[in-house]
C-alpha cells in the first residue's frame, strides 16, 4: 500500500476475532467476547474510527443455521461490545462460488461501500490468511491476529501480525500497519485467551481456498 494517511474504518471478523469461536453458532447465549475486544474497540470509537463486522457464516448454506439465527448472535455480539457502524456476512458455502466469502474481497467491498471509505482508507483484522487475503484483495490492509486455530503457513505469510487484538487496533490508531510484528517484543504466536475456545471445523471438513471449512 502506498497510502500513509489516517485509518477511517477498522472491519473486524466475528469468530475467533472478536467472540470466542463456537462452531456454526446460532445460540446468542455462547456468545463470548475475547479478552481485550472492549477496549480495542472504545479505542477506535474514542478516535471516530469506524468499525464494521466481516464473517462468513456458511452454516447457513449447510442447513445448521438460519439467517435469523445469524441475526441473534449478531445482536448479542452488540448487546456485549457495543454497536458497530457495518455488517457484511456471507451465508455461503465453500462450492457456492460467490464473490462475497472471504478469501474473496467482496464483504470487505461490501462493508467499506456501506460506510462510504475507500477500501485503502480500511483494516481487517482477522485470525487466519482468509481474513488477510480478503483484505489484500480488496485493496485494504490486512492484520493477523493468530489463535490457537491458525495454522503456522498462515501466520508466516501475513504482511501484518500482532499477539492481540488491543495491539492490532493500537497499531492503526494514527495510520496503517507499518511492519510485520505489531508487538511490543517477543515471538509473535498465539497469544490468544483460550479460556473457552473450541477446536472445530475451522480445521476439518472439504477444503476451500483459505483451507477451512466454515
Amino acid at each position: 500500500m502506498s497510502r500513509t494517511g489516517p485509518v477511517r474504518a477498522v472491519l473486524f471478523d466475528r469468530d475467533g476475532t472478536l467472540v470466542h469461536d463456537v462452531p456454526y453458532n446460532g445460540d446468542p447465549a455462547l456468545v463470548r467476547p475475547v479478552a481485550g475486544a472492549r477496549e480495542a474497540l472504545a479505542l477506535l470509537r474514542a478516535r471516530g474510527i469506524r468499525t464494521g463486522v466481516v464473517t462468513n457464516q456458511s452454516g447457513v448454506a449447510r442447513g445448521l443455521l438460519t439467517d435469523a439465527d445469524v441475526r441473534r448472535v449478531n445482536r448479542r455480539v452488540e448487546e456485549l461490545l457495543g454497536p458497530f457502524d457495518v455488517w457484511a456476512v456471507c451465508p455461503h458455502g465453500p462450492g457456492d462460488g460467490c464473490r462475497c466469502r472471504k478469501p474473496e474481497p467482496g464483504l470487505v467491498l461490501r462493508a467499506a461501500g456501506r460506510i462510504r471509505t475507500p477500501p485503502e482508507d480500511c483494516v481487517v483484522i482477522g485470525d487466519i490468511g482468509a481474513d488477510v487475503e480478503a483484505a489484500r484483495r480488496a485493496g485494504a490492509h490486512g492484520i493477523l491476529v493468530p489463535t490457537p486455530q491458525t495454522r503456522p503457513r498462515e501466520t508466516a505469510a501475513a504482511q501484518h501480525v500482532a499477539p492481540d487484538l488491543a495491539t492490532a487496533v493500537r497499531a492503526v490508531l494514527d495510520e496503517p500497519p507499518r511492519g510485520r510484528d505489531l508487538g511490543d517484543g517477543g515471538p509473535i504466536g498465539n497469544a490468544f485467551d483460550g479460556a473457552g475456545a473450541t477446536a472445530g471445523p475451522r480445521g476439518t471438513g472439504p477444503a476451500d481456498p483459505s483451507g477451512r471449512s466454515w
